[in-house]
């Protein structure tokens, strides 16, 4: 529970001593205590939430609001509205005039800047906010996409780092058996964890045991294999995958635990690694995570302006049985789930010995789809005939609660997008501002 957000929202619609009265009630009950023993403790975040609300008023400390909610606009739902989001995020990045040599505005999911004449990868992930409660499950899950992140890349990871956030009531253990998580994928890769910050989310002001947090890989080569070098004749290659922490998150809120165990391996690393280290010629390199294949092609045919078709025969192959058959079950679009496979897009000459790379690692690969000349797009062969494959507003929805928040776009969604947009280009006025009296 946020303290804080709490008093906010209720400060003026009732009056200070009820909103004592109530808060302290709210704390006992997650605290276990008497609400007559945090009656001093509300007065204080009363008092420092108006405060807090008299420091908004300086322009420095206060952001323009949009009234739009992060729910309404699908952040962090990987969907077309998580896409836009992210689309404005690179264009406040790309107004400070200095980028990288692959960047946000790339669609990847780690950055490259060169320095001393090597190329420097970075990634960060954040763990699965439904595996709080997990945290051993979400630590493994969520190294092993930074290091995925950076793999794709062309890179070698060098050095892994972690941020961890535990509300006040979490169990300090959780702590503990997060790090185990991380390094058991840090132990079985040989790439150590090296830095990392450990904090309580909101400090005293949010109560409850929920966790967050991140982690980071980086990584060093002389390659790039960035979304926007595949090119007309590619053919596509797409290893087995079991998925990680979201379909670790479907099978344990639909009821299927077992599930959660063939999703531990590094099967990707294993595959992309001879590759990284080989003088092949790949052109793009991806992990299927951005809300699957409907998010994944479409952001590779947007930023390399190529037309990506998959035949569904194969596609299907790619992802484990029993992965697959809950899938099933339980009405999950495998199309639009973060499989976490490896796809790799290269000449037609060179699929051959990539196949024959990851074979040798013991990770199945399969040819899924072609790179043409065409109408920009992702587009999948069904049945004999071709329909356009596209991103939903939201993923696929993988849990009894996305099922219903459901999947589709919000009617006024342009009049949302306008109200973001604005948002960010008041964010860009303002860092323009700031950046300008500092220098002067």
């Amino acid at each position: 529970m946020d303290l804080e957000g709490f008093v906010r929202r209720m400060l003026g619609r009732m009056d200070e001593n009820e909103i004592i009265d109530t808060l302290s009630k709210r704390i006992a009950e997650i605290k276990g205590d008497y609400p007559e023993n945090w009656i001093d403790f509300a007065k204080a975040v009363l008092f420092e939430v108006k405060n807090a609300e008299k420091a908004s008023k300086m322009s420095i400390l206060s952001y323009y609001k949009s009234g739009i909610k992060a729910g309404e606009a699908g952040v962090g739902s990987r969907g077309e509205g998580d896409f836009f989001v992210h689309k404005l995020i690179s264009e406040i990045i790309s107004s400070t005039g200095i980028s990288g040599v692959v960047s946000s505005k790339d669609l990847d999911d780690a950055g490259v800047v060169k320095a001393k004449g090597k190329y420097i990868y970075v990634a960060v992930d954040g763990i699965h906010s439904r595996l709080s409660e997990f945290p051993f499950i979400a630590g493994f899950h969520v190294t092993r996409a930074a290091m995925r992140d950076v793999l794709v890349m062309n890179s070698t990871p060098v050095a892994v780092f972690s941020d961890i956030h535990i509300a006040d009531d979490g169990d300090v253990s959780k702590i503990f058996d997060h790090i185990a998580g991380i390094c058991s994928v840090c132990e079985l890769t040989k790439v150590p964890l090296i830095a990392g910050s450990t904090l309580r989310i909101g400090g005293d002001m949010v109560i409850g045991e929920r966790m967050s947090g991140c982690v980071g890989c980086v990584g060093v080569g002389n390659k790039i294999s960035a979304r926007r070098n595949a090119m007309d004749g590619d053919v596509i290659l797409m290893s087995e995958g079991a998925g990680g922490g979201t379909v670790c998150t479907a099978a344990i809120y639909y009821g299927y635990p077992e599930v959660v165990e063939e999703t531990l391996n590094i099967d990707f690393i294993k595959a992309s690694r001879p590759i990284v280290e080989s003088e092949i010629d790949i052109h793009a390199m991806t992990d299927v995570t951005n809300g699957g294949i409907r998010g994944d092609a479409e952001e590779i045919a947007r930023v390399s302006k190529k037309k990506l078709v998959f035949y569904e025969d194969e596609l299907i192959k790619t992802i484990k049985p029993k992965v697959m058959k809950m899938l099933e079950a339980v009405g999950i679009d495998y199309l639009g789930i973060s499989t976490d496979s490896l796809m790799i897009i290269c000449k037609e000459e060179v699929a051959e010995e990539v196949k024959k790379l990851v074979k040798k690692a013991k990770v199945k690969i399969y040819e899924v789809g072609r790179v043409e000349e065409g109408d920009t797009g992702a587009y999948l062969e069904k049945d004999g005939k071709t329909e356009k494959l596209k991103p939903k507003f939201r993923e696929s929805a993988y849990t009894p609660i996305k099922k219903i928040v459901g999947e589709s776009r919000p009617e006024n969604f342009e009049e949302i997008i306008e109200k973001i947009r604005k948002a960010a280009e008041k964010a860009i006025e303002k860092k323009s501002k700031i950046v300008s009296k500092i220098k002067t």
